[in-house]
């Protein structure tokens, strides 16, 4: 049986023309997580949105997070509470401390810092508006992520025009292999 994914949209979650939408449809066995509000996100709501998604899907899964999506994850694992999951692809992570970073969202600050218990690669931009690529780095290697530079795609995201991003479909079947 193939590896299921857990597809975690981050603030104001992901639009019809962004790759998760467009990985999600051309993928069944793909899942969103839905949260309860998109426009608001309150850290532990989304933690317990994650854990519930996760021990539904079982050990076997990997989670595709972006953006805001990627700090939910680590606040998650911290807990060190949360079920077991096969990986996870973190895709332009933002920085809680940067200007633009959404004062809508709440709780995010603390980015725990922490040893991930899974594998992971985290895939960053050099012209990301919500975080510099040292700052992409710094959690690679803070979290044991292997960590991927794609060049200027902005926040990767479906203004970055890059429709169903083979790209990061390919280290996503990297992690599935594993």
């Amino acid at each position: 049986m193939a590896t299921s994914v857990l597809i975690l949209p981050g603030y104001q979650d992901s639009g019809a023309e962004h790759w998760q939408t467009l990985w999600e449809k051309e993928n069944p066995d793909f899942k969103r997580v839905i949260q309860n509000d998109w426009e608001h996100p309150i850290c532990h709501e989304w933690v317990a949105k994650l854990e519930e998604a996760v021990a539904e899907a079982g050990e076997d899964v990997i989670l595709v997070a972006h953006s805001l999506a990627c700090l939910v994850v680590a606040h998650w694992d911290a807990q060190k509470i949360h079920s077991s999951i096969k990986g996870a692809l973190f895709v332009a992570p933002p920085d809680p401390h940067s200007v633009v970073f959404p004062t809508a969202a709440q709780g995010f600050e603390n980015t725990p810092m922490g040893l991930l218990d899974f594998p992971s690669i985290i895939i960053a931009s050099t012209n990301d508006p919500y975080a510099t690529i040292d700052y992409a780095k710094s959690l690679a290697k803070a979290w044991g992520s292997a960590f991927v530079n794609v060049g200027d795609k902005g926040h990767i995201n479906s203004a970055s025009d890059i429709g169903s991003w083979e790209e990061g479909n390919a280290y996503l079947g990297q992690l599935q292999r594993a």
